[in-house]
């Protein structure tokens, strides 16, 4: 009873954490996929607190923000769905063993402002991103010490399908919103937000003190003003930052400052309470902006003009440059300088537009889609881009959630039919991107006679089946385990290549005063090459512990028998949803194998609940739980030990059901109780393998 308790809190727990895990790494890997420009921003700022930026490009900053986002988000569904446990578990330990002193150092030194962990959606400060990451690695930890407890949600044929399906969603998602724009908009200037409002203070709250600095240069010379002293054209603008001052209350929004940079007149109220339409085209770097979409601003500042609407343009850049641009577009627009954080925050595209109505944001586009002449036929007024469309986060996450279950459900029914549709090689299906090596894992149909048959009724039941088979070769390894007093005889009665012998139990000791035991060695020694132990009814009838099948497994072992492992639940543990436990439990009779000696096992799974009691398993449920187990063995002796064990239905397996559940992927021949007495049953299970 104590250790039931313990295992059922030990399992509790260990999902509980992975669930943890999976919702933080899933919401993580999202909003980086949201907004990649955004993380690549903050990767930038990393690079630059570090002394890094001479190393590392902007391509490969927004090639590892994006390679960031799949990789939490694939560690989050895996660990949700409860598949590669032992890579999704492992590789969150590492992933949090980096990232908890770096975020230490952060909130110590304090290089840059956040971490940038889940973007503009969830801003926390250093102190808190710290703790957050000690409790997401002790819950790492957690899940890495007890992955095999996690619960699995998805079989394991279907395992390659979903992890291609789930990297090839969150990449096209990644793309699109850098194509676009992101689909959740966390920043102050998303559309249907009111400029001004964003800008005002509340009662009583004293404002953080910045100062603008420009940094000009003339005649070679380079020197800083500020707006009190701002010097004549004769100098040229080459840098503008915003240095804090006093620190304070900050509204969303507290640098939205358009100045001339032909006259520097300060045009930031003009706009702002315009009551008629302003377009603003925001490109923070005229040397990195895309100009292959110029055209289409020209288009856009000839219709302003046309219908007497404002348009500026406004970038960080300086006068040199935005010369530049104009030449090289042809664009007459005035532009005003603005902070470079600023534009970045405003759009995610460089350049991109938005457009204003007395300070609120009406709408906003990326390069690509910047309105054409074909959109704008009339006066703004009467056309759909020009009102505020403002959809809730909540039919949002519906949206996204909807591309991701809809083609994921359509992927998992064409398996499911795939699956039944009569494949004559069912390990083909397993994964065709696996090693060849599951191939070469044995189908084995395995009869346990059981306390059943004299004799001479034993010797001729083995007589008769060796010549049925060797009439009609069997295409799996058949395998008779009798009764001890007939191993001697039927032995050399059979053909060792078609059928091989095994006993149904061995003792637990070597040799000594054990009246009525048989040791491993005994058995052995008539020839036999198998022996069935920890059987479900030895388990019940004769109290058989973990401890006492570990030694017959060695004994077994040591005496070059092969053994068929037996594991399952009873109704009561089925029923209380505890058979994935139980057999992991179980298991611990064998997992304190060396591999190589773990590779001579043989597993059976016998579903004790649906033994005798009216209760049905069905050939979807004999799949579910010999993958589970295969997993077991996975995290245990890693995937090419699994993929090459054996594991057998001890179920009640006829010549009528046979061959569906042999189809399943993990189910690779069964272990035959009543059956196994007559010929003619047996070998149409046999001939199921056909």
């Amino acid at each position: 009873m104590e250790n039931s308790i313990r295992n059922t809190v030990l399992t509790w727990y260990a999902n509980i954490c992975r669930l943890l895990l999976a919702v933080v790494f899933v919401f993580s890997g999202f909003v980086k996929a949201n907004d990649p420009t955004g993380f690549q921003y903050k990767l930038h700022d990393y690079a630059t607190a570090f002394g890094l930026t001479a190393w590392v490009s902007e391509s490969l900053l927004l090639a590892a923000a994006i390679g960031m986002a799949a990789l939490e988000f694939a560690l989050g569904i895996y660990l949700l769905l409860g598949f590669n446990r032992r890579f999704a578990s492992g590789m969150s330990v590492l992933l949090m063993l980096f990232m908890t002193p770096l975020t230490l150092y952060l909130a110590l030194e304090n290089p840059v402002s956040d971490c940038g962990c889940f973007g503009d959606a969830v801003v926390l400060t250093n102190w808190q991103t710290f703790w957050k990451n000690v409790v997401l690695l002790l819950a790492a930890i957690s899940v890495f010490c007890l992955r095999g407890r996690i619960v699995r949600w998805i079989s394991r044929h279907s395992e390659w399908m979903v992890s291609v399906y789930m990297l090839l969603y969150i990449c096209i998602f990644s793309y699109y919103t850098l194509k676009h724009l992101p689909v959740f908009d966390f920043r102050p200037y998303h559309i249907g937000a009111d400029i001004r409002a964003g800008m005002e203070m509340p009662e009583g709250a004293l404002p953080p003190l910045y100062e603008t600095i420009f940094v000009m240069e003339r005649d070679g010379e380079q020197k800083e003003f500020g707006i009190e002293d701002y010097p004549d054209e004769s100098w040229t603008l080459v840098e503008r930052k915003t240095i804090l001052k006093r620190a304070g209350y900050e509204p969303p929004i507290h640098d939205f400052s358009l100045m001339s940079m032909q006259d520097g007149e300060d045009l930031t109220e003009r706009v702002l309470a315009d009551s008629s339409y302003t377009f603003l085209l925001v490109a923070y770097d005229l040397n990195k902006a895309d100009d292959g979409y110029t055209d289409l601003v020209n288009e856009v500042y000839d219709y302003c003009r046309a219908h007497q609407y404002q348009f500026l343009a406004l970038t960080a850049s300086g006068e040199d440059e935005v010369e530049q641009w104009l030449d090289r577009t042809g664009g007459e627009y005035l532009f005003c300088g603005v902070d470079e954080t600023t534009l970045k925050t405003v759009v995610r595209s460089n350049p991109g537009m938005l457009l204003l109505k007395e300070g609120v944001v009406v709408n906003k586009w990326a390069n690509a889609d910047i309105p054409d002449e074909y959109q704008l036929v009339a006066s703004l007024d009467e056309l759909p881009l020009a009102k505020v469309q403002v959809h809730s986060v909540m039919s949002k996450i519906f949206t996204c959630l909807l591309w991701f279950l809809v083609p994921l459900s359509l992927i998992l029914m064409l398996d499911r039919i795939w699956n039944f549709s009569g494949r004559k090689n069912k390990h083909d299906y397993i994964n065709p991107l696996k090693n060849k090596k599951v191939e070469m894992r044995k189908n084995i149909v395995a009869g346990n006679w059981k306390m059943n048959k004299t004799l001479q009724e034993g010797i001729a039941l083995a007589k008769e089946l060796n010549e049925a088979l060797a009439a009609d070769k069997p295409n799996c390894d058949v395998v008779i385990c009798t009764p001890f007093i007939h191993l001697a005889s039927v032995t050399p009665l059979v053909d060792s290549a078609v059928i091989g012998v095994g006993a149904e139990n061995c003792a637990d000791k070597v040799s000594g005063a054990y009246t009525g035991e048989v040791s491993a060695e005994m058995v052995a020694s008539t020839g036999a090459q198998y022996v069935i132990l920890g059987h479900s009814e030895r388990r019940a009838y004769y109290g058989e512990t973990v401890e006492i099948l570990e030694e017959k497994v060695k004994l077994a072992l040591a005496n070059n028998l092969k053994p068929i492992f037996c594991i399952g639940a009873v109704l009561e543990e089925r029923e209380a949803n505890k058979q994935n436990e139980v057999v992991a439990a179980q298991l611990a009779s064998v997992f304190s194998l060396s591999a190589e000696d773990f590779g001579k096992i043989v597993l059976a799974y016998e579903p004790v609940w649906a033994i005798g009691t009216g209760k049905t398993a069905t050939p979807e449920q004999a799949q579910e739980i010999h993958a589970y187990i295969r997993s077991l063995v996975a995290e245990k002796y890693g995937q090419e030990v699994a993929d090459n064990t054996s594991i057998l239905y001890g179920g009640s397996c006829k010549p009528s059901n046979a061959k569906e559940l042999f189809a399943n992927p993990d189910v690779d021949g069964g272990l035959i109780g009543g059956a196994a007495l007559k010929v003619a049953d047996f070998k149409g299970i046999i001939d199921a393998f056909k």
